[in-house]
């Protein structure tokens, strides 16, 4: 009976909670694509050169105005407003400086092409005189400012012009240019999606060259897209794609002397790809990145503009394929720095300055996963890896001898770093699963924190009124393989009962959908699934990233494959819990995710009762040139990797629920891919629901269309598992 009390507060704060969490709010679909859990950030954020301010960019689309603010790191006073939207400038997205400074790029009026090209009205303003111009009277591609601040690079119709700011004088460089034939200075499609740049131009330290890409698409197959709008009449939209196995881009490298103006090609020994191109701190040194068409031999070239000759710094090969990184670093002495997977991990190495490797900085069964440069004046290299962890990650310093290693972040989950221009500061974004975003000024020097810049409280408060179970972070045994997985369950979960299980992942090469990060907009919904008495689940299989040269390219030439064995078996798995429903299990993704959930259904038919495929690749043979290839090879060279795991070739599997959704106006994974799919299932006489979104592009936004798109895949979610 001493007991007694003790139990009667125990029934108490458990009646308690209980009370609490049913008073506790639902999420819905329209809060999740309102903007209701907006995440606040530092927009834009650039270091100045004197190491000791820095700069945001200010916007408030409710009133149309935007601005660029200077900021003290040792304070966090703001300094000034260092221009603002007005009658002279229109409302601006973006900034860029100039290296000296005086002057600032403002972009207005921006137009998306594909998913990273733009087109748009930009200005100059002049931080001396105050004074603002505009560069082109109609949209250009890409302008970059000269070093000194004294001439603009830009692309329009496919050439290269200059214009210069005092003179108020521009120079066409380039008249080649044609739509769906002669590119410069900027990528065609295919090297824009996969190797992620478009400004394919750039100039050297001090101004007197402009290196450049020349794309010649003329063999290009082409590809056509009907756009139906709102008019009487579609029209199409033609654009050169090359699919694996086609012919790609001719392209070379160029160099124009901004004295003489003469335009000089460089012999690169015939590269099939220049995926990047960067000057060195020397005005005469142009480095370039090749890679052969199966993408496992790169090289790295040194130009010396002079007399436009070249040599290999270095080789790398890989018996699968190399990837293509932002990750070097030219010092002043001509000596760089390099990361490479060559010993089975992501690590960074020290090149002398005609290639000679010095040393490896970094090592260990761990990955780099991001490189922030080299304060040369105290020989530390800074850097983001997974030491922690495959789903963390931390920021590290170490000297470029690799001793004295230090970690200078302390919270576990996701941070990453912004450094002022002199290594003095960093700005930590730190975010973790049950952490939103926040900012901290820190020592670059010891990692100590020196003041709080932005914390989310006000989304933390929100948060607080709404039924949110945080993930549950823990890894599966499957194939011999530990793999990450994280779960999700109801908030008045019961062990005593059966729950479905909804499976969501992505799969794809190197990608990473388990991540102690802060939830996106499909974290919202999966906790709203979650409420209505799902318990979903994510895993990451063999082929995803950071954990690996090894794991990753397992999957090679054999897409589909592993990824989807490790899938089934993990639902068979989990099936085997006590609080699982085994009859009832589904799975979703979208685009590779939706190629993993279309197979899963139709090879795993006696695990999956249901499944969810936006915007699905179903045959690899219909995908671009440059992803498809790094991973199969071509469908020449590799025809059974292509076509044994395409869901196109077993439509005749299908036993459960199946929902199809693709946008009409996707430039990326066609709509063929579906359109292939659904004949394929009418012809083995499969029931199965679809949607097409006109005009929608690899996102299926816009509007109201997710909120649609996320309602009809909860309906059919709620009606079939």
């Amino acid at each position: 009976m001493r007991n007694l009390p003790f139990l009667l507060l125990l029934v108490f704060i458990l009646c308690h909670f209980s009370f609490l969490s049913a008073q506790k709010k639902l999420l819905s679909l329209e809060e999740i694509y309102n903007g209701t859990f907006h995440v606040e950030g530092l927009d834009k954020l650039q270091s100045l050169k004197n190491g000791e301010q820095y700069t945001v960019l200010g916007m408030d689309r409710a009133t149309a105005t935007s601005s660029i603010q200077k900021y003290d790191y040792e304070t966090q006073k703001k300094l000034e407003t260092i221009v603002s939207s007005s009658s002279e400038v229109p409302f601006f997205t973006s900034y860029k400086f100039s290296e000296d400074e005086t002057k600032v790029l403002l972009a207005t009026a921006i137009e998306p092409i594909f998913r990273r090209s733009t087109l748009g009205i930009f200005y100059v303003y002049d931080l001396r005189s105050n004074k603002i111009s505009a560069v082109s009277s109609s949209k250009i591609q890409e302008p970059s400012l000269s070093p000194d601040g004294s001439r603009v690079a830009y692309v329009k119709n496919n050439n290269i012009f200059v214009w210069d700011i005092a003179t108020d004088h521009t120079r066409q460089l380039t008249w080649d240019g044609e739509i769906n034939k002669i590119i410069n200075g900027v990528t065609d499609w295919v090297y824009e999606e996969e190797f992620a740049f478009v400004r394919a131009f750039e100039w050297n330290a001090d101004g007197s060259k402009l290196a450049f890409i020349r794309f010649d698409e003329t063999k290009v197959p082409e590809f056509s897209m009907d756009v139906y709008g709102s008019n009487l009449y579609h029209t199409q939209t033609i654009f050169k794609y090359p699919k694996a196995g086609e012919v790609n881009s001719k392209v070379s490298l160029h160099i124009v002397d901004m004295e003489t103006y003469q335009v000089s090609p460089i012999n690169l020994d015939d590269p099939y790809y220049i995926p990047r191109i960067k000057w060195t701190k020397d005005p005469n040194l142009l480095s370039v990145q090749t890679l052969n068409r199966h993408q496992n031999k790169l090289r790295l070239y040194a130009v010396d503009a002079r007399d436009n000759t070249s040599s290999i710094l270095l080789e790398e090969t890989d018996d699968a394929y190399v990837d293509i990184t932002d990750d070097l670093t030219f010092l002043a002495d001509g000596s760089f720095i390099w990361t490479s997977e060559k010993d089975g991990y992501k690590h960074i190495y020290l090149y002398d300055e005609v290639g000679k490797l010095l040393n490896q900085v970094t090592k260990g069964p761990w990955e780099v996963t991001n490189y922030y440069g080299y304060d040369q004046n105290k020989d530390l290299i800074y850097y983001q890896s997974t030491e922690n962890g495959s789903i963390n990650r931390d920021i590290y310093s170490i000297r470029g001898n690799g001793k004295n290693k230090r970690r200078l972040t302390t919270k576990v989950g996701q941070n990453t770093a912004d450094f002022s221009a002199d290594f003095t500061y960093f700005i930590n974004a730190y975010s973790s699963a049950t952490n939103p975003p926040e900012y901290t000024l820190h020592s670059a020097r010891t990692g100590k924190k020196v003041k709080d810049i932005l914390v989310n409280r006000k989304l933390l408060s929100k948060l607080d009124h709404y039924r949110i179970h945080p993930k549950e972070f823990s890894t599966i045994t499957i194939h011999g393989n530990e793999l990450n997985m994280w779960m999700i369950k109801p908030l008045d979960f019961d062990e005593t009962k059966k729950y479905p299980l909804f499976m969501t992942q992505y799969s794809g090469p190197g990608s990473q959908q388990v991540s102690n990060s802060w939830m996106g907009a499909n974290d919202y919904w999966f906790q709203m699934l979650a409420n209505e008495g799902y318990i979903v689940v994510c895993v990451d299989g063999r082929g995803t990233g950071y954990k690996g040269a090894k794991f990753k390219k397992m999957t090679y030439r054999e897409l589909g494959k592993y990824e989807v064995e490790d899938q089934i078996a993990s639902a068979k798995k989990l099936s085997e819990l006590p609080y699982i429903d085994e009859s009832r299990t589904g799975i979703w993704g979208w685009s590779y995710g939706g190629f993993m959930s279309t197979n899963c259904i139709l090879k795993g038919n006696d695990t999956f009762e249901m499944a969810i495929a936006v915007a699905p690749v179903t045959s690899w043979r219909f995908y671009d040139s440059i992803y498809t290839e790094r991973f199969m090879r071509t469908p020449q060279e590799n025809p059974g990797g292509y076509d044994e795991n395409s869901p196109l070739n077993y439509p005749e599997l299908l036993r459960g629920k199946y929902l199809l959704v693709h946008g009409s106006g996707d430039d990326n994974v066609h709509v063929q891919n579906t359109m292939r799919m659904v004949d394929a299932l009418i012809q083995a006489n499969k029931q199965f629901d679809w949607a097409i979104y006109p005009d929608k592009n690899h996102s299926i936004s816009g509007g109201n269309t997710r909120l649609h798109l996320y309602t009809k895949m909860t309906n059919f979610i709620k009606e079939n598992l």
